[in-house]
């Protein structure tokens, strides 16, 4: 099971994401770092924890519609491969998105549209280099897909994967940053008995070692994780057992 550091960014700068309350979001405190700015953070995780591929939360594209391209290419230009979600509303976001610096871009629930051009994306960028993010606040969707007309999770999460998506993120917004636990599981456990092939990570609450333990041999495929790397609840020993 892969180990995913979150990096997100606000106003070019390093977040702690808390609940989902983006509004509230400050500048990281680390024990890893001194530093908010997103090279160090990303150098800290990769020096600290031996991790190279970054989950990048571009909330100045998501919020604002102006992605942080300088920030996708300093990163890639260091080495990290990076997984970016910036709030794609068409193919050519995720193209540009990709040229920029990007190894995957991910289409995020919040903010993508339908299905029939979630289709259309897949097909031009090729679905290897897509992932979907089934976004959640509490475990209730984010959806803005037009042509789903359900709001169940699982449901939709099925609908996106009859689209051609091989690889999705299970993401509970109100969960992050709050060591609440694991709140996912289930979902996720839904989806893989849909397709059993399916690429799936999931994110959110996640705090210890234990609960690393328990997604791994729930069968996830990775987890996406920053407040506990960065408050020192999760070790590098902890990766390495």
């Amino acid at each position: 099971m892969r180990v995913i550091p979150v990096i997100d960014l606000l106003d070019a700068t390093v977040v702690r994401g808390v609940a989902g309350q983006r509004e509230k979001y400050q500048p990281v405190k680390s024990c890893i770092t001194q530093s908010a700015e997103p090279l160090a953070v990303a150098n800290a995780f990769r020096n600290t924890f031996g991790l190279s591929t970054l989950y990048v939360a571009d909330l100045d594209a998501i919020l604002r519609a102006q992605p942080n391209f300088r920030i996708y290419q300093e990163l890639k230009d260091d080495g990290f491969d990076l997984l970016i979600d910036p709030g794609l509303r068409n193919v050519f976001d995720a193209e540009a998105t990709l040229m920029a610096g990007a190894t995957k871009v991910i289409a995020g629930l919040e903010s993508w549209r339908s299905l029939a051009t979630l289709e259309m994306m897949l097909q031009k960028v090729g679905s290897d280099r897509v992932i979907f993010s089934l976004d959640l606040k509490a475990r209730r969707s984010l959806s803005k897909l037009v042509d789903v007309l359900s709001d169940d999770p699982i449901e939709i999460g099925c609908a996106v994967i009859e689209s051609g998506v091989r690889e999705l993120i299970v993401l509970d917004l109100a969960a992050v940053g709050i060591a609440s636990g694991p709140t996912t599981l289930d979902i996720c456990q839904s989806l893989r008995e849909f397709a059993p092939k399916l690429k799936l990570i999931t994110g959110g609450g996640v705090r210890s070692a234990t609960d690393l333990q328990t997604l791994r041999s729930a069968g996830l495929d990775g987890v996406l994780i920053a407040s506990a790397l960065h408050d020192g609840t999760i070790k590098p020993d902890d990766l390495d057992r």
